[in-house]
């Protein structure tokens, strides 16, 4: 199986994401149309920390949920062989969401996505977020291709 890897610079010319909402520093074992793996290294320095719990930092369920799709935005780009950071892919469902286990600074993410179907231009996906081996977060979302 051919799998591909995007770097910080590749994935800014994927995807229009820039600090300080990019929220993914590689995108590893891409294998098109079928699955990807991010990976976000937390650090103290986010800049959500300031104001979300700031004594006691944990990052926030829905940044969880969009640095998977910020994965999966990856992998359409790559799937679709479309560089060009000014496309879009937008968000249209998500579901089943489950947050077990608080991420927090010093934890390196990793954004297992895995394509359940694709139909035109939606995208429907299943996202994990492990850390230290240990599933902390999932959902299940659906996302749309805007060229």
């Amino acid at each position: 199986m051919n799998t591909d890897t995007c770097n910080i610079d590749e994935i800014k010319g994927l995807i229009p994401h820039r600090y300080p909402f990019l929220l993914i520093d590689k995108v590893i074992d891409i294998v098109k149309n079928q699955s990807a793996t991010g990976i976000k290294n937390v650090t103290v320095n986010e800049p959500y920390f300031t104001g979300h719990f700031p004594s006691s930092h944990v990052v926030p369920g829905v940044l969880q949920v969009e640095s998977m799709a910020q994965t999966a935005a990856v992998l359409v780009a790559k799937s679709l062989n479309v560089s060009d950071s000014t496309a879009l892919v937008l968000l249209t469902t998500i579901d089943k969401a489950k947050f077990r286990k608080p991420v927090v600074p010093g934890d390196v993410m990793l954004l297992a996505i895995s394509v359940q179907k694709m139909r035109n231009k939606l995208w429907k996906f299943k996202g994990d977020v492990i850390v230290d081996s240990q599933r902390v977060s999932e959902c299940e979302f659906s996302a749309m291709m805007r060229i």
